[in-house]
């Protein structure tokens, strides 16, 4: 029934889409445009750098059908008319309407017909409609382009072609002939000031026009960029790009050209005369930073100041930070000559101390230098508000609780101990609703569950060891040590979980596109306070443990159960176990298979309600080529590693501490983790255009225990599925390997994902994506023997899973809205032979919302 809805649903959504007239709207001797077609030297290209510069494009299309035209041509080209005639023109229809509505409401009811209107004009896309203007005016663009290119005697063409048997539609043909394209020959200079010389000779071998390349002009600006960086960086800060111009002669040179490039002197106005003088180098002679600057108190008089080292820190009321906070954030050092890139990181570093507005930085001629190269660099920070109150509420609903509060608070203090540090207090709690909370224990009140939290958070803008890391982590590179404490407790949720969790760590952050972080600590500490409901939270164990119980060869303890047959929580399941496990008689008839399902069934019981002390340390490396929010073609690299228990273990053994029942150590009654592991994470976009982008993602990691431990602990494993994995399966369900997901929350130590996603542009914001997600997790190296879960060769790499499917996503700027549909499309739970497309329909498929894209 499902499959014959989705074919009846595609082919009636098929069906009218086709049936729709993109040309309905033109007039008679109007055409669409429905193609461009570029050919250079008689060859058709593909070169988007080429096609970008015509200045029409054919209208957007999905599946070779232009939807935003077929939307756009839903709207009324003469509303107004039309509303006039039918409504105010038909005295009759307007006296019953008025009558009805009120004189008002009818026309707030024409005026949202009209805004209805232009909505779906905005919304949609007007049809390219051929301009001979326009044509030209590409015709003329290429021919710029290719000139830009190195072909000086390019010459263009077009021809507008009818597309035959399709009225009003037409086809734009650009034909190029480039001839033979000139060549860089000889680079001279003429540099009129000796110290722009002097910088320009020591780094000429990086000139970004080479003798014997093709000429291009983005060459040129290139070196523009480089020059004015080069010589701005190294004292010269009074220059300007505009003081660069290129000569190049191509007069009888055979397709070569011989090129000059010139640097005049300094141009000085005054009001009557200008004059030209060389370039200087500019020094820094003082430098004066001015704490607690306002628009307000600008002509105050400074009432404190501190001198450290050559710089001076100045204050309008009593200073309130160590001028060695201040003065580790600045780049700009007296005696150095003038660099826009020490202006930079100045800024870049100030800003990320999160204690001041954006900051103020001036030069100015030094008056006591009578060279005219000494600069005074005065830096203006405006203190933000040392303390920052937040609160959040919430209301929320999920499958634990029917109905839950939220709350939180918050507190932020900058420059607690006036060294530019940052701390902060937050405190979290809900409550909420659940016939099902840990047991129905509560049934008698309302609000069953509840959970409280607080955290710490103290920042310090710079990194606290006891040796220099100045060499390794320069102060330019933002370096910012953090301590952070957490608790969290739970009350008739799940297990009851308390966790706390200690952090130190190390953030520096070498340039735009690299971050680093290290962990130093990363101790994390639960406690299970309520193991008893074990099988209450994991229902899917429980039922495995019934069925085995109930089936016709097994008879067990009658006080196992209860008036139905069913084992009883908590007495009833452990006895059977326990009675299993020994094999003391209380069970009797088992098959071999059902005795190691309840083994499975125990061991896995105890890793999840065991209490966990996990002593970590960690480093991620970071590279994001991203330049913003907009940029749509950038890559990502994520590395991370993490080892745990390797310190505890030598404090164990030089301790000589005894081990337990298992032959492992515990610190305080808790045996501690031990395992190393690591994730790789690589992601990339291309921009196709018209804003259609290709994504990839690739996900590869692995936690082996050793040592001290034989499992991994559940916050540190992988799971799949879920929004920002493998869609067509729900968070947890998907592994591990073809095991089929038979338990609540699935999860593993090794993990392998591929997600690759089209995305494309509708209709004004909205947009669609389909897409493909490969990957599963198994459970490799560690206790869990079942042969479905476990990766033993490269032949496992059969039960990878994969699903597709498509979305649509709702662009708010700030933000954009998710919704996906995954199809199962081969399911490596099922038998071989019968994995491919299983229940490829809406009615097997999984519905996904998230926030922003899942990659």
């Amino acid at each position: 029934m499902n499959r014959l809805f989705t074919k009846i649903l595609l082919f009636s959504g098929t069906f009218l889409i086709f049936s729709c007239n993109a040309v309905k709207r033109l007039e008679p001797d109007e055409n669409l445009l429905v193609k461009n077609q570029i050919f250079t030297n008689d060859q058709e290209i593909s070169n988007e750098s080429v096609y970008s510069q015509l200045y029409q494009r054919p209208n957007t299309r999905f599946l070779g059908v232009p939807l935003q035209l077929h939307f756009y041509n839903l709207a009324r080209p003469n509303i107004d008319s039309i509303l006039t005639e039918k409504f105010l023109e038909n005295e009759r229809k307007k006296r019953r309407l008025t009558n009805l509505l009120s004189e008002k409401q009818f026309e707030k009811f024409l005026h949202s017909r009209v805004e209805f209107n232009e909505w779906i004009k905005r919304t949609g896309e007007a049809p390219v409609i051929i301009s001979k203007k326009e044509v030209q005016k590409s015709a003329n663009r290429l021919q710029s382009w290719y000139w830009n290119n190195g072909w000086f005697n390019v010459e263009t063409d077009y021809d507008i072609i009818p597309v035959i048997g399709k009225d009003k539609r037409a086809r734009v043909e650009y034909h190029i002939t480039t001839h033979e394209p000139y060549i860089i020959d000889s680079i001279e200079t003429d540099i009129a000031s000796p110290a722009l010389d002097s910088l320009y000779n020591l780094h000429r071998t990086e000139s970004k026009i080479k003798s014997g390349a093709q000429y291009n002009t983005l060459d040129f600006n290139e070196e523009r960029d480089r020059l004015s960086q080069l010589f701005r960086n190294n004292g010269v800060y009074n220059f300007d790009q505009e003081y660069i111009t290129f000569d190049a002669d191509t007069l009888n040179t055979d397709h070569k050209i011989n090129t000059t490039l010139n640097i005049k002197n300094r141009k000085i106005n005054s009001s009557d005369s200008t004059a030209r003088e060389p370039f200087k180098i500019h020094e820094i002679s003082k430098v004066n930073i001015f704490t607690d600057y306002t628009y307000e108190n600008r002509n105050d008089r400074i009432s404190d100041s501190a001198k450290i080292g050559n710089y001076t820190v100045y204050s309008f009321d009593q200073l309130g930070y160590k001028p060695e906070a201040i003065t580790d954030a600045i780049f700009i050092k007296p005696g150095n000559t003038y660099s826009d890139l020490a202006r930079t990181r100045t800024y870049t570093r100030l800003n990320s101390l999160r204690v001041f507005k954006y900051p103020n930085v001036q030069f100015i001629p030094d008056p006591a230098d009578s060279s005219g190269t000494d600069l005074i660099t005065n830096i203006f920070l405006t203190p933000l508000p040392k303390y920052s109150l937040g609160f959040d509420f919430d209301i929320s609903q999920s499958n634990i609780q029917k109905f839950g509060i939220g709350f939180g608070g918050s507190l932020l203090i900058r420059n607690i101990f006036r060294r530019a540090e940052i701390f902060e207090i937050s405190g979290r709690g809900s409550v909420g609703s659940s016939t099902d909370a840990a047991g129905s224990r509560n049934n008698a009140r309302f609000f069953d569950i509840s959970e409280i939290g607080a955290d710490m958070k103290l920042s310090f803008p710079r990194i606290f060891l006891p040796f220099n890391t100045e060499k390794f982590i320069p102060k330019y590179t933002s370096p910012f040590t953090t301590f952070s404490l957490g608790l969290s407790s739970q009350q008739n949720i799940g297990l009851d979980k308390q966790n706390f969790t200690g952090i130190v760590n190390y953030s520096w952050t070498p340039s735009k596109q690299l971050s680093n972080r290290f962990d130093l600590l990363n101790i994390q500490y639960v406690r299970n306070l309520n193991i008893a409901n074990y099988f209450n939270v994991y229902r899917n164990s429980y039922d495995e443990l019934n069925n085995i119980v109930q089936s016709d060869n097994v008879v067990t303890d009658p006080e196992f159960l209860n008036d139905n047959g069913d084992l009883i929580i908590p007495q009833g399941t452990e006895n059977f176990i326990d009675g299993v496990e020994n094999n003391n008689g209380t069970t009797q008839g088992l098959t071999e298979a059902q005795r190691k399902n309840i083994i499975n069934i125990r061991e896995r019981k105890n890793r999840l309600t065991e209490n966990n002390l996990i002593f970590a340390s960690n480093y991620t490396y970071l590279w994001n080529t991203k330049n913003n929010l907009y940029d749509q073609e950038f890559s990502r690299f994520r590395f991370k590693i993490e080892t745990a228990g390797n310190f505890l273990t030598a404090v164990s053994k030089i301790g000589g501490l005894p081990k337990n029942m298992n032959g492992n150590y515990e610190i305080l009654g808790v045996q501690f983790s031990q395992y190393v592991k690591t994730e790789l994470d690589f992601i990339q976009h291309w921009d196709l255009g018209n804003d259609n982008v290709i994504a990839a993602r690739a996900f590869g990691g692995v936690a082996i225990p050793y040592g001290n431990a034989n499992s991994i602990p559940f916050t540190r494993s992988f799971f799949a599925g879920g929004p920002n994995d493998n869609r067509a399966w729900q968070a947890y369900d998907l592994g591990p390997g073809s095991s089929g997901g038979r338990n609540e929350f699935n999860e593993a130590n090794m993990k392998l994902a591929l997600n690759l996603e089209y995305r494309f542009n509708l209709f004004s914001s909205l947009n669609g994506a389909v897409f493909t997600d490969i990957g599963n997790i198994w459970n490799v190296l560690d206790i869990v023997q079942d042969e479905a879960s476990t990766f033993n060769s490269f032949a496992d790499l059969k039960d990878i899973a994969v699903g597709s499917g498509f979305g649509l996503r709702y662009d708010f700027d700030f933000f954009v809205l998710r919704f996906d549909i995954g199809f199962k499309t081969y399911n490596p739970a099922l038998p071989v032979g019968e994995r491919w497309f299983p229940h490829y329909d809406f009615g097997h498929a999984v519905y996904n919302v998230g926030i922003n894209y899942p990659f």
